[in-house]
């Protein structure tokens, strides 16, 4: 019987997807596995026992993947299964830019409801008319799940699209109309495009990618929109450039201090995959990914160390080992079980930075005599027998 702890409301359309061999516990000390979404990871001391952590969504700020990779611990997350709320939010947030909208509904409150409404709000509403976004030109910085349907939502709304990924993946390409420019430098979309949109992780290499040079590239009234993370943005310099005119619009699903109440600001509260069919999909995801981790050991959009599918064991047993990728590891866990008596009928390797994983299917059971010798190993941060 497995066991998994929920640190957040998870969906119930993606817990009922788990087995009959799984129930949920209440202690943190019982659980093999834990669901998360928001909760914040990096102060919460996981007992041995978990080996496994799915984030219920994409990004994975809120989880420390360096000390739970040297713990053994494997990190899910669950790319694309929130893309098409965040799509909708994006492009909801380029026609709020474009046309006052929330400017003529909020004059609208704020007038009594006399005979005459209709005659004042004639006479408004030049004042939040704005333009269309057929014919201008978006750039997109990041081809992920996320920016591959906005770019072709875009197109179908009649834009220029313009995109930006030197690491676009084999599934993204295919996805992507054929209409999107490929762009190969993104200062040309900072310098061209009359509409921005951020759509890529927040790592060292991209905080506050978009700064003081970028902004001073882009056009006179140009519309930038977050729904990545806020930090993707160096949004001190971006309010001085909204309060000159340069950024005509910054739209952002984070709220923080400095944009809050900035001028020209439309801010959600994080609302991009906040709708019930992205909570499902992402809870659905993060469940699947979980058992054929724990039963078979696979591993399928892991931040934290390599993907590695070996199948179903067929064999007496398997073990798999989460250890650092450095040499002579193989030829350790080979010499060991061979010293064992053991035969290795089937193995895989793979790796990611510095993290490694290793499947041994074998042709006898694996006695705890022998994951302790393999846990013994330096370099080794866990071992398991899934069978």
């Amino acid at each position: 019987m497995y066991q998994y702890k929920c640190l957040n409301p998870i969906s119930k359309v993606g817990l009922e997807n788990f087995s009959a061999e799984y129930k949920e516990t209440e202690t943190l000390e019982n659980a093999d596995a834990v669901l998360v979404r928001s909760a914040d990871m990096h102060s919460l001391e996981l007992p041995e026992k978990v080996v496994a952590v799915a984030r219920a969504g994409a990004g994975v700020n809120n989880i420390p993947l360096e000390d739970m990779a040297k713990k053994g611990v494997v990190v899910f997350n669950t790319p694309g299964a929130n893309a098409n709320g965040v799509k909708e939010m994006v492009i909801a947030g380029m026609l709020l830019a474009s046309r006052d909208i929330v400017g003529g509904i909020e004059w609208l409150e704020n007038q009594e409801a006399t005979e005459d409404i209709a005659k004042k709000a004639e006479k408004q509403k030049k004042k939040f008319a704005g333009c269309e976004i057929a014919g201008k030109k978006l750039g997109i910085i990041g081809l992920g799940a996320i920016g591959v349907k906005v770019a072709n939502a875009a197109v179908h709304l009649g834009m220029e699209v313009y995109g930006y990924d030197p690491y676009i993946s084999v599934d993204a390409a295919w996805n992507l109309s054929r209409s999107i420019h490929h762009i190969n430098d993104v200062n040309d979309i900072y310098r061209d495009c009359d509409y921005i949109t951020i759509h890529v992780p927040l790592m060292d290499a991209t905080r506050k990618m978009i700064g003081k040079e970028e902004i001073a590239q882009m056009k006179e009234g140009v519309v930038l929109l977050n729904f990545a993370r806020d930090l993707l943005v160096d949004e001190e310099v971006l309010v001085q450039a909204l309060e000159e005119g340069k950024v005509k619009k910054y739209v952002t699903d984070f709220a923080n201090p400095i944009v809050a109440k900035a001028p020209n600001t439309l801010v959600t509260p994080h609302l991009g995959a906040s709708t019930e069919e992205s909570e499902d999909n992402c809870a659905v995801m993060a469940v699947v990914e979980l058992m054929d981790y724990l039963e078979n050991g696979n591993i399928k959009h892991s931040v934290n160390y390599p993907d590695c599918d070996a199948g179903t064991c067929v064999d007496a047993g398997r073990v798999t080992i989460n250890h650092q990728n450095i040499p002579n590891m193989l030829s350790q866990f080979t010499k060991m079980m061979g010293d064992a008596g053991m035969n290795i009928s089937y193995m895989t390797n793979k790796s990611k930075g510095d993290y490694a994983y290793t499947v041994l299917d074998t042709g006898s059971p694996i006695s705890e005599e022998i994951v302790q010798l393999l846990r013994g190993i330096e370099g080794v941060y866990g071992v398991r027998v899934v069978k």
